[in-house]
């Protein structure tokens, strides 16, 4: 049975990974703080899963990352941790510098110090792009404009440096902008299908976000790990784009998800505030995912109409009902 370690398990990409590589038969371990204790939503329908566990590390901490290591026998990480909401990263670029960044190169020191053979992949992040016009492929120029950006970026370069000073088999897979039901609701997606179900059953009025022109190639988190997991699965380490080509703006999210309430003209319930403007926006983001697709044989499985429509009835079946964020 293979065995994997997973950061960042109490996150979106983190529990939808661990549900891919149980149903792979893995052994899947979940590394969190203490303090992530507190916030399991994601993971509670694993918790009786004899072949998953929780284990206790801090990207922070290099050597909690080495004992997790130790005792685990990781045959693959997966270092999906990290400060991963861009906006709060320009009011705690310390933070996200130590997490995001420094916390990959801890992952790999600690897996260098542990001596055996692992496989490492490293989340890096359409944000590392940041400034740019046009669909992004591999060999498309790092322009980062949020320290969220930067810190993954130095994560990126980190990651190929041990790759190519220590024959590490480590790759970075660079996913453009991919949602669920278990997206975080400081998110600008989770805000606003949150926001639909509170207008949908009465609870709240408007929604008050910031550029709505912003465009945004967005994918399914589930169809995302399957990428994350043939890339460690090659005879080679290698990177790659993921992303599903289609681009659209904010505000064409916002038509998706208000037809599922039967809404076609938003206006009255939309609201612009500056307080959401970004000090340095990403404007544009579409990727190329061609080599994924020839190489990794992976293409996205779910339209953008059909991940709009699950995240807005999941929301108002949790306000309405009760809690599931298990996909269906």
């Amino acid at each position: 049975m293979k065995r994997a370690l997973i950061t960042g398990i109490t996150g979106m990409d983190g529990s939808h990974m661990a549900d891919f590589l149980l149903e792979k038969g893995y052994k899947v371990f979940g590394m969190e703080r203490r303090s992530s204790t507190l916030n399991r939503e994601n993971t509670k329908h694993l918790h009786n899963n004899e072949n998953f566990q929780f284990v206790n590390g801090d990207l922070t901490d290099q050597n909690s990352i080495f004992r997790v290591l130790r005792d685990t026998k990781p045959d693959e990480v997966y270092n999906l941790g990290s400060q991963s909401f861009v906006g709060e990263s320009w009011n705690t670029p310390e933070q996200t510098g130590d997490v995001t960044g420094l916390g990959c190169l801890r992952v790999l020191e600690a897996i260098r110090e542990y001596g055996e053979s692992v496989k490492f992949y490293q989340a890096s992040t359409s944000e590392m792009f940041g400034k740019m016009e046009q669909f992004a492929n591999e060999d498309t120029l790092f322009y980062p404009r949020s320290p969220y950006g930067v810190a993954k970026l130095y994560a990126h370069w980190i990651t190929i440096n041990y790759k190519e000073s220590y024959d590490m088999f480590n790759v970075s897979g660079i996913l453009f902008n991919h949602e669920s039901e278990r997206r975080g609701h400081e998110f600008v997606s989770r805000k606003i299908t949150d926001g639909i179900a509170k207008i949908h059953l009465g609870i709240q009025d408007k929604i008050y976000l910031g550029n709505l022109d912003t465009k945004r190639d967005w994918g399914y988190a589930p169809d995302y790990v399957e990428a994350m997991w043939l890339m460690l699965q090659q005879d080679k380490p290698n990177d790659f784009v993921i992303a599903t080509g289609e681009v659209r703006s904010l505000g064409e999210f916002l038509d998706s998800a208000f037809q599922h309430i039967g809404i076609s003209d938003w206006s009255k319930y939309v609201g612009q505030d500056p307080r959401f403007m970004r000090p340095a926006d990403v404007f544009y983001l579409a990727g190329d995912s061609s080599k994924a697709k020839q190489e990794l044989g992976w293409k996205p499985q779910t339209s953008f109409d059909t991940m709009v429509e699950r995240m807005v009835m999941n929301d108002i079946y949790i306000l309405g009902e009760g809690f599931d964020n298990r996909v269906r």
